[in-house]
């Protein structure tokens, strides 16, 4: 792909026109500026991004966000609305980590008051909340039981005893995608995720400990409950094993469906099946039952973080901002299209009011943005998740020094605990684009406007 064969709608708006190739069905998008396009250029993420729009029932067209680069298939930062009626379901579209996404939590308390107690504190979290690969935790599960968290999610936690009724009302979707149907999991999946509720895992995932930095809009920031200052939390994991085995096992399902139903894609990772039929609606329930682990994980590692602060700072009042999902795909209606199954893989829904919770990279700055009306008229009300890589894991590992990025660390004043030094070298700041021009796209494009910027000042990862 060179720049040459995009054509700039805007300064932050570039599209690959359907005349590219003879098999696109719809144009892609990619939003970026022009500066951000040739790092873009680099690897396989808009080659991958005009196969999206090869899909049978694509609508508009598939768009990349500005935080875009190479995943499996569908590229990370990617987003295709399908016809929820005659269109097709791509497990691609979706990722293996169903349902990684964020919760953002907030405090009453300052960052002055809480400063002499950040080292404790961190450690604390830590103990309560495991991470690493594999890494199970004290939640475990069997039968019933798991069966109740994939139907009800983040509910079926809170009547576990982990939370309370109104911390619901502060979860897209409250906690709980409907139509999931734990017999559609299978006995591999369960296993690998019976004993994960309440952790964190490995790569990018993490719990930080923030500070609110700037206010950009105060009346949003003043609905939202933070002040500059003020003390936040960040949650950033998924579904654990138990979604990567389902995205796995719908995967294999799909590659040898397309036949029987005369589909045929330019790239094998694309595998896909027509939403009605029984691969379709297999893999929706089995996918939403995974978002509903996720979002019950996500819910009892804030019981944990709450427990830990009650600990530290004989306080309780740690409240919700919002939780929302970066990989997942859901049934929903716009005027132009009708009724959509819309694929997000690395990108958040940014409904109207929504809360928007962006996370950068380790030791650099996140987020949070709300939602606006010209995302529904444009990117089917989705924005960016992230920074976004530039450079591969294996990469960091080999030009990223352990000692030094901790000494860096600690002279920016961010209390680290990681499980490995592997581990915190693949997600150094500079393995990452500039979170800062990702959400000046975002926000120049008016997908969704700035609240606040925060800035890390404690991690916990695996």
């Amino acid at each position: 792909m060179r720049k040459t064969d995009l054509e700039k709608i805007h300064d932050h708006l570039w599209e690959i026109p359907r005349t590219f190739r003879a098999d696109m069905r719809v144009p892609a998008r990619v939003y970026t500026s022009e500066a951000m396009l040739d790092s873009i250029l680099r690897d396989r993420s808009l080659e991958q991004l005009v196969n999206v729009a090869t899909l049978p029932g694509i609508r508009k067209y598939a768009i990349a966000m500005p935080d875009v680069h190479e995943g499996y298939g569908f590229p990370i930062g990617g987003v295709a609305a399908i016809d929820a009626k005659d269109g097709v379901i791509s497990p691609g579209g979706i990722g293996y980590d169903i349902n990684c996404g964020v919760r953002l939590l907030r405090s009453q308390m300052s960052f002055g008051e809480v400063r002499p107690l950040i080292p404790e504190l961190t450690h604390s979290i830590a103990r309560e909340v495991p991470s690493g690969v594999g890494r199970g935790g004290s939640v475990r599960l069997k039968g019933q039981d798991l069966d109740l968290v994939l139907r009800d999610g983040a509910k079926r936690a809170v009547e576990m005893g982990f939370g309370n009724e109104d911390d619901l009302r502060h979860i897209e979707s409250g906690g709980r995608l409907d139509g999931a149907d734990p017999e559609s999991v299978s006995t591999g999946a369960r296993q690998r995720g019976h004993d994960q509720l309440g952790t964190i895992g490995s790569g990018n995932h993490f719990v930080e400990i923030d500070r609110v930095e700037t206010i950009y809009d105060e009346e949003e920031a003043e609905r939202f409950g933070i002040f500059k200052g003020g003390i936040v939390f960040q949650i950033h994991t998924g579904s654990r094993g138990l979604g990567h085995q389902v995205a796995t096992d719908s995967l294999r399902v799909m590659t040898k469906a397309m036949a029987a139903h005369h589909i045929v894609v330019p790239d094998r990772e694309l595998a896909c099946a027509p939403v009605a039929s029984p691969e379709g609606r297999d893999y929706l329930s089995a996918m939403s039952a995974a978002a509903n682990f996720a979002f019950a994980n996500r819910q009892i590692i804030t019981a944990g973080i709450r427990r830990a602060w009650l600990h530290e700072l004989e306080d309780d009042r740690i409240d919700i901002i919002y939780d929302v999902a970066h990989n997942v795909a859901k049934v929903e209606r716009y005027p132009d299209v009708g009724e959509v199954i819309v694929h997000r893989k690395g990108a958040t829904r940014a409904f109207p009011g929504q809360p928007v919770l962006i996370p950068g990279s380790m030791g650099t700055a996140s987020y949070l943005l709300v939602g606006s009306e010209a995302a529904m008229q444009q990117s089917f009300g989705s924005s960016c998740h992230g920074a976004g890589r530039v450079m591969s894991r294996t990469k960091a590992r080999q030009e990223i020094n352990a000692d030094e990025l901790r000494a860096r660390l600690r002279a920016q004043g961010i209390v680290a605990e990681a499980g490995s030094s592997k581990g915190l070298v693949e997600e150094a700041p500079e393995a990452y684009k500039d979170i800062d021009q990702v959400i000046d796209v975002v926000a120049q494009a008016g997908i969704a406007k700035r609240v606040a910027r925060f800035r890390p000042i404690a991690v916990i990862k695996g």
